[in-house]
């Protein structure tokens, strides 16, 4: 499909541009353009945005601002939880998202108001293992 690509890329590539192209994907599609025989795609990528790994305190803040973006008004994960969710997920977001849906999704079927490390371990552990 790659291949494909860099035909569609070419197309007319002296007079005009026709079309721009977003690639999105994981560590893997990078890996793959480095390949020499992707080199004519990767020579026409203008621009590249990576999202790195957060440390421990991004990986709060983070949550936070979700939480905060949803409209909760208070503090819902602890800092123990936070210190799980940051050593299970390495701070990926797509982890830290995974972990803290399925922690939320336990908490209100069991009626708690904060999750706490406890919470955690149990959804890793039951959930996400």
């Amino acid at each position: 499909m790659l291949e494909e690509v860099r035909f569609l890329l070419n197309f007319k590539m002296d007079a005009q541009s026709p079309m721009a192209l977003i690639l999105v994907g994981q560590s893997e599609l990078w890996d793959r353009l480095g390949l020499q025989a992707y080199a004519a795609i990767r020579q026409r990528i203008d621009l590249q945005c990576k999202l790195p790994h957060f440390d421990r305190e991004q990986t709060g803040a983070y949550i936070h601002r979700h939480m905060a973006y949803a409209g909760a008004e208070h503090d819902i994960f602890s800092d123990g939880a936070i210190d799980d969710i940051y050593r299970f997920s390495c701070g990926s977001a797509r982890l830290i998202n995974k972990v803290c849906t399925h922690s939320l999704i336990y908490g209100a079927q069991n009626k708690h108001r904060i999750i706490d490390d406890h919470m955690i371990k149990r959804v890793i552990s039951g959930e996400l293992s």
